[in-house]
């Protein structure tokens, strides 16, 4: 009983660690010029009609996003205005179709051949094992969903920071959980 309990608290340690290490891989670049520790205020850029007639007609994931954003630059120590701000925000999101290559190794049959023997007249059997003799590549298509995050000087209009992830969707438009959570992971790697 002990070694059954063992073992599911080792299958389940590794299933949090496996699950821990599926998220989403975000990616940035940044102006080295720019002394983001000079930076305190932002806004976003455009008003509430263009980021829903422009962009796309689902205000939560707007919502949801900017609310994201605005609370983690607020906790490293920045503050919205929209009158007069250092840096401008802005967003992307794009799904797009694509095409992810594959490979699987190909292997011969394992046959068995009679042999006959005639000093020991007997018949004796020989085994061939299977022997891969290459790869047959393929082609998956799938979705890929991109969040990009744009930061901007509101001084000369010159893109100081850019953020973004992308990873494999499920529908033509990204669901508020996987903007979340490619928000998200794009935040943990802005340092200022």
């Amino acid at each position: 009983m002990l070694k059954r309990r063992n073992i599911i608290g080792a299958l389940m340690a590794l299933t949090v660690v496996f699950g821990m290490g599926c998220g989403a891989t975000a990616h940035i670049e940044k102006d080295e010029s720019v002394n983001f520790s000079k930076i305190r205020t932002f806004a976003w850029i455009g008003g509430r009609e263009k980021s829903l007639n422009d962009r796309h007609s689902n205000s939560i994931i707007d919502a949801n996003l900017k609310k994201t954003v605005s609370q983690t630059l607020q906790k490293n120590g920045w503050v919205e205005n929209d009158r007069n701000p250092d840096v401008l925000l802005d967003y992307n999101i794009m799904v797009e179709n694509n095409v992810r290559q594959e490979s699987d190794p190909v292997y011969t049959r394992s046959y068995t051949r009679y042999y006959y023997n005639p000093y020991t007249r007997r018949i004796i059997p020989v085994y061939y094992p299977s022997q891969m003799v290459g790869f047959q590549d393929y082609e998956i298509p799938y979705k890929e969903g991109t969040i990009t995050l744009h930061m901007i000087d509101a001084d000369n209009n010159k893109l100081i920071w850019q953020g973004w992830t992308a990873d494999q969707v499920d529908g033509n438009n990204l669901t508020s959980k996987e903007v979340q959570s490619g928000v998200k992971a794009i935040l943990k790697k802005f340092n200022p």
